[in-house]
């Protein structure tokens, strides 16, 4: 289990055993989550009567996150161990994890740990943190410990505020791209490429300095958690950014009152063209709903136009796209977990002298851009979204309603690519 270790993180954990809090901020792709998995496995298998909590705020984050990291970690090192997928309970021998999230309350207030994880812990309240805490009462033979990871998004977060200003003797692991000598070089280059985009994001994902998010571009959106199958929709759309080694992006979006339902549908890297279209195939209810794509890619759009898809070029302008979108009420999906995560983060850049750029950072931004391609480019002429007597009729049929301009004109006078 010691090949791909970073042994930055793994010597900060040997050297604070006997710590009650363990903290590692750094910037994106610094390996904070997969060393404290790497670490938790090898407790699994070296203690002995542990209890041990995994914690994110969501379950759909939890889901998508450290839980498949540590399923997958074990079936590369092809270690023996007993999972209850209904209770997300994992056991090696004496030693249990349970994997939680704070929608879970009443899964939490009865536990007592040995040991915890807070992944994102900025996405948490110094309430959450204070109620973990106090279930850290575990009997045990060595210290029982907390364990967070988190990105520096600001200096006024109560992760620095209250525990590193306050209780001096936390150790922190500050850590960045650099430490993780396993990442893609395209990755690399887009953390980089952040000096030239916003000097904020530089600052926090690509030098992991502590920073301040500001300007963020949307505001207008509430969570819920709501079943878009049991919505009665005036129509269903969807927006798809097509990607490799960053992830393909499908968004779904439901129009009721002329406010936008958004769930996230796909986020998923190294998929080939037919893998998407496979995919497509059990997402896209129904499969003739309009889709829209990003217009940069015409042979993927083809490709998945020949396998029965109603699928058309996305107008891709920026600036009235975000416009557009900011003026409508959205609601979004609580299971949609990397949308949550776009939104909170997407923002305006600024130049080095601070002044606000009407263009958001190009980094994180897929579903962003998959949510602006399909409602902005899915209205007509005046600004308004389509009329459901339009959307919810064939391909055919829309081309013949009296009045109105067919979607295939309204793309041709824009000047599209791709038709």
């Amino acid at each position: 289990m010691t090949n791909k270790i970073i042994r930055t993180f793994w010597n900060f954990f040997e050297n604070n055993r006997n710590k009650n809090i363990l903290i590692c901020i750094g910037g994106a792709g610094s390996g904070k989550s997969h060393s404290i998995c790497q670490w938790f496995i090898r407790l699994l298998y070296e203690e002995q009567n542990k209890r041990i909590l995994i914690l994110r705020k969501t379950l759909p984050s939890l889901r998508i996150t450290t839980y498949r990291m540590m399923l997958d970690l074990l079936e590369q090192y092809k270690l023996p161990y007993e999972l209850n997928r209904a209770e997300m309970t994992m056991k090696v021998g004496s030693n249990i994890i349970w994997f939680r999230s704070l929608d879970q309350p009443e899964k939490i207030k009865s536990l007592n740990l040995n040991i915890a994880y807070l992944e994102e812990t900025s996405e948490l309240s110094y309430q959450d943190f204070l109620q973990i805490r106090l279930r850290m009462r575990r009997e045990s033979k060595t210290s029982n410990q907390i364990f967070m990871s988190l990105n520096p998004i600001s200096q006024f977060l109560w992760v620095k505020t209250n525990l590193i200003d306050k209780e001096k003797d936390i150790p922190v692991h500050y850590s960045t791209y650099h430490d993780n000598p396993f990442l893609p070089k395209e990755y690399t280059d887009e953390l980089e490429n952040l000096k030239h985009q916003d000097k904020s994001f530089y600052d926090i994902y690509t030098l992991g300095k502590w920073g301040i998010l500001q300007n963020a571009i949307y505001t207008g959106y509430v969570i819920e958690d709501f079943n878009s199958t049991k919505i009665e929709f005036e129509e269903k759309i969807y927006g798809i950014d097509f990607g490799w080694n960053n992830p393909n992006a499908v968004i779904e979006i439901g129009i009721k009152d002329m406010e936008y339902y958004l769930s996230e549908r796909l986020y998923e890297t190294h998929m080939t063209n037919q893998d998407l279209i496979e995919k497509m195939k059990e997402i896209i209810k129904p499969q003739n709903s309009m889709i829209i794509a990003d217009s940069a890619e015409p042979a993927r759009i083809d490709e998945i136009k020949r396998a029965g898809f109603d699928i058309h070029p996305a107008d891709k302008s920026v600036k009235d796209g975000i416009d557009y979108v900011k003026s409508h009420k959205l609601h979004v999906g609580a299971n949609s977990a990397n949308l949550i995560s776009e939104l909170r983060s997407y923002k305006y850049r600024e130049d080095r002298n601070g002044n606000v750029l009407e263009e958001p950072v190009k980094f994180r931004d897929h579903l962003m851009d998959a949510m602006r391609y399909a409602m902005y480019s899915a209205r007509d002429k005046s600004g308004m979204a389509i009329p459901a007597d339009m959307m919810t009729t064939s391909k055919a049929s829309r081309r013949a309603i009296p009045g109105l301009s067919s979607y295939r004109d309204r793309y041709a006078n824009a000047g599209i690519p791709g038709l």
